[in-house]
């Protein structure tokens, strides 16, 4: 898009240059050597050079000045040339007029006049009769205005790259929220497992070295006590490796819980952490989806439980998961405050990213009476989404 822009602005350059070439090649055809020719050229070579010093495509961007200079040297030749008896309404102004209507600005809005009058100021000092003068003053507007409406697209191409370039930067950096925190999370139940590990089992094991030391101690002299120190030994280290075996159960737990039951879960802690009435509808069987897809649903709807307490005020939720053959789709619906207008900040748009990362879709819109609806359609279709077991 950006090419774009610089191309219009190239192109505008380019029709100018070719426009005050092709006037001076003709004259130089049609003209015999004279201080009159040679005043003619140095005058258009002025009225094409001295603009664009002010304005040249993404060097110089002195508009204001450019139409200034550019009416000065190129309207004035346009003007004593339009009405000389040789060349008497032959000389037109397009280009330069297509040039002025594309940089044209709020400051050079006079500039619009002065095209219009210039061919009726020549009936004043020459022979130009009225259809010359209305007919190029049209021709003057009519090539200014597709000067400006070529300006307007060029802003509007422009505008439209900046937009997408700040979009795509913010979802860059949402993206890195939503891993930042994906990666606290998992820092910390890591966390909270080792030190589970290290109050449970640390004790043991120390408790185990002393005791196997004092069973060595007594294996020459009293070997009686000595084995039934082992014995004792032995059944402590069942016991420390059953322990073992809960913790790491434990922390598989999670992965291989249902969807539906990972959902219930999450309601019965929110209904008694809140109060909040919480209804559940299922639909359709069940299938067992992967970890990481199941961890994005719950997440939505754990984020749009929280929004419905914290923003709309609601007492009553209503979660709904229908599983069709092709697709999941997860309604949950509230009575809070009506929703008026929806703002797509971090945690809206993260749960939107986590729906089209799974290749779905996310919604939020008002209910009839009060409340809103967030809705989610996962597509059930290949085998990336499903658990290999």
């Amino acid at each position: 898009m950006k090419k774009v822009f610089y191309m219009m602005d190239w192109g505008i350059f380019g029709l100018r240059s070719y426009n005050y070439v092709l006037l001076c090649v003709h004259i130089l055809m049609d003209n015999a050597y004279s201080s009159r020719l040679l005043v003619n050229m140095i005058w258009i070579l002025a009225a094409f050079i001295i603009p664009i010093l002010f304005w040249f495509p993404q060097l110089r961007k002195n508009k204001e000045w450019f139409i200034f200079l550019e009416l000065l040297l190129g309207g004035s030749y346009y003007f004593t040339s339009f009405m000389q008896e040789d060349q008497l309404g032959s000389v037109d102004y397009l280009i330069p007029s297509l040039t002025i209507g594309y940089l044209l600005t709020r400051k050079t809005t006079w500039a619009m006049p002065v095209l219009l009058l210039l061919p009726f100021t020549s009936m004043v000092f020459g022979e130009v009769t009225w259809d010359l003068a209305l007919g190029s003053s049209s021709d003057n507007l009519l090539f200014s205005l597709i000067g400006i409406w070529v300006n307007f697209i060029a802003k509007a191409y422009h505008e439209k790259n900046q937009l997408a370039k700040e979009i795509d930067e913010q979802n860059k950096l949402l993206t890195l929220y939503a891993a930042e925190i994906e990666r606290m999370t998992l820092l910390e139940e890591r966390n909270r497992m080792s030190k589970e590990m290290h109050d449970t089992l640390g004790h043991s094991f120390i408790s185990l070295i002393m005791s196997l030391d004092a069973a060595i101690a007594l294996l020459d002299k009293k070997p009686d006590l000595a084995k039934e120190k082992l014995i004792r030994i032995r059944g402590l280290t069942e016991q420390n490796l059953d322990e073992m075996r809960g913790i790491v159960h434990k922390m598989g737990e999670e992965e291989n819980i249902s969807l539906v039951d990972h959902a219930e879960g999450l309601i019965d802690s929110f209904r008694e952490y809140t109060g909040t009435v919480i209804r559940l509808t299922l639909e359709g069987t069940e299938r067992i989806l992967r970890f990481d897809v199941r961890q994005s649903i719950i997440r939505v709807i754990q984020e749009s439980f929280t929004n419905a307490l914290k923003h709309g005020k609601a007492t009553e939720i209503e979660l709904s998961l229908c599983f069709f053959p092709s697709a999941l789709l997860v309604s949950i619906r509230n009575n809070g405050i009506p929703l008026d207008k929806v703002e797509y900040g971090f945690g809206l748009t993260n749960m939107k990213n986590r729906m089209e990362m799974l290749g779905g879709t996310f919604s939020i819109s008002a209910l009839a009476v009060v409340g809103a609806e967030v809705r989610c359609e996962i597509p059930l279709k290949g085998d990336k989404l499903y658990d290999e077991n």
